[in-house]
């Protein structure tokens, strides 16, 4: 079988920069192990996988390792290639997901995804995550399934040198750090050794719990963001009540062919 398979540098203007993300287009769904088999493959932090579904598309999302219930920019990877390669028709495109249905819309050069806002609550600080980053966080919150960790500057999350084989031991799917910016509202990092990605570039789901943590904290709903990875990507986010808008934008790298 022959299949469809594109590459695209997601929250980058550039390539090389931002987060790449494999996107193949189905007419129907493959078992779920030759699609996570596809995904080690591309060993990529997501590969997304999509069918047409009604008025919409339906959406799916794999590590290296699992299946996740939320990617952004491997769904803006994946409406990038709708409207660019794919020659989908209008100015924004839903998709039906395990988180619901997700909304990517056209912003001028950027493309802006409508995520559920996930509100942090105050958590106790695990002592493997300081000895893992080799320095305290002034305070330590959770998510549905994400830690977030306040830093006292943006220099601290820039030269952190996370010890990997600590955080995969912690029950945490993925931790970002955070710190106000310098020249943005806000900064962070994110990690997830537990589903295969040590650090992974730019994460548009991370943003659905920085966005409303940092608009209560700035008093303010419109705010600009770093993802300081060594590829570096920036966001554009907005929080409109229980919803997360982030934007940015996105460049295709690759056009290609697979068979399974």
């Amino acid at each position: 079988m022959k299949l469809q398979i594109f590459q695209a540098d997601a929250f980058a203007a550039n390539l090389f920069k931002g987060n790449p993300a494999a996107v193949v287009p189905l007419t129907e769904w493959l078992p779920i192990e030759i699609m996570q088999q596809i995904a080690t493959e591309n060993n990529l932090s997501e590969t997304a996988f999509f069918i047409p579904e009604d008025d919409h598309f339906h959406i799916r999302w794999f590590t290296p390792k699992t299946e996740v219930s939320l990617c952004g920019h491997a769904t803006l990877a994946t409406a990038h290639i709708l409207f660019n390669e794919l020659n989908f028709n209008g100015e924004s495109i839903s998709f039906n997901s395990k988180s619901g249905i997700l909304t990517v819309r056209k912003t001028g050069a950027k493309l802006q995804l409508d995520f559920p806002a996930d509100f942090v609550k105050p958590a106790e600080l695990n002592p493997v995550f300081t000895e893992a980053f080799g320095i305290q966080a002034s305070a330590t919150f959770k998510g549905k399934t994400d830690y977030l960790l306040l830093f006292d500057s943006e220099e601290i999350i820039r030269n952190m040198k996370p010890n990997f084989h600590l955080l995969f031991q912690t029950d945490a799917r993925g931790i970002m750090v955070t710190a106000k910016g310098n020249e943005v509202d806000f900064v962070s990092r994110f990690f997830a050794p537990g589903v295969g990605i040590d650090e992974d570039p730019v994460t548009g789901s991370a943003h659905t719990s920085l966005v409303p943590f940092w608009s209560a904290r700035l008093n303010k709903t419109e705010l600009t963001a770093l993802q300081l990875s060594e590829r570096r990507g920036q966001l554009w986010c907005t929080l409109a009540n229980n919803r997360v808008l982030i934007a940015g934008e996105a460049v295709t790298f690759l056009r290609g062919e697979i068979e399974v």
